[in-house]
């Protein structure tokens, strides 16, 4: 039993990075193909290794793209807690809030354009379309909710702000090479982000503030 115990022990590294680099090659191909055209075999085939392979860690498509699903938005959560934490007051925690969403987004285009996909199409979240998504939508209603409370922001709607304003971030990652000859650009190069940033805390301070 004791080598039995060893022998498990040594083979569990070896089973978290194989189900790491499933999700890993996972997220890429659900971003480059969307949720229907996306085949096992697909990830399979990005990984290295065979489809039984993958059914050993998830039993089917849906359950590997809600583990995808699952890790950005708890990745992304998780990133938003870090930045807000420090910043004071409801406006510096919404740009706060913008920033962290623009970055992480910036640092894992996979990511954005798996959101993107997930506002148009309705096939791998129509029982229940902000399962995974709902810490985002709480983390900008919480932020709102604060400012209208102590008078610092008027009365505004946190999902206008999610459509109007925030929503610009999925476009400026997903669009970078969609526009054509000559208005192609890097989402990462300092110049364009600080630049689109700039935009993002300028529309935000435009909507939420009195006057």
């Amino acid at each position: 039993m004791v080598a039995e115990a060893i022998r498990q022990v040594a083979r569990q590294p070896r089973g978290d990075a194989t189900r790491q680099s499933i999700l890993d090659a996972a997220e890429k191909v659900f971003a480059d193909l969307g949720y229907a055209a996306a085949r096992l075999e697909d990830v399979a085939q990005a990984v290295g290794i065979r489809r039984p392979s993958i059914v050993y860690y998830f039993p089917g498509k849906q359950q590997l793209y809600d583990q995808v699903e699952a890790d950005i938005f708890a990745s992304m959560h998780e990133f938003v807690l870090k930045r807000v934490k420090h910043a004071e007051g409801p406006m510096a925690q919404l740009l706060a809030l913008l920033d962290a969403w623009l970055d992480f987004l910036v640092a894992r285009p996979t990511a954005a354009r798996i959101i993107q996909r997930l506002v148009a199409d309705f096939a791998p979240r129509g029982d229940n379309p902000v399962r995974f998504s709902e810490t985002a939508l709480r983390d900008i209603e919480t932020v709102i909710s604060m400012g209208i409370a102590d008078g610092t922001f008027r009365q505004v709607s946190a999902m206008h702000m999610l459509n109007g304003v925030a929503g610009g971030a999925l476009f400026y990652v997903c669009n970078a090479a969609q526009l054509g000859e000559g208005r192609s650009y890097d989402p990462a190069d300092p110049a364009e982000l600080a630049g689109f940033r700039a935009l993002i805390h300028k529309l935000a301070k435009a909507a939420v503030l009195p006057g």
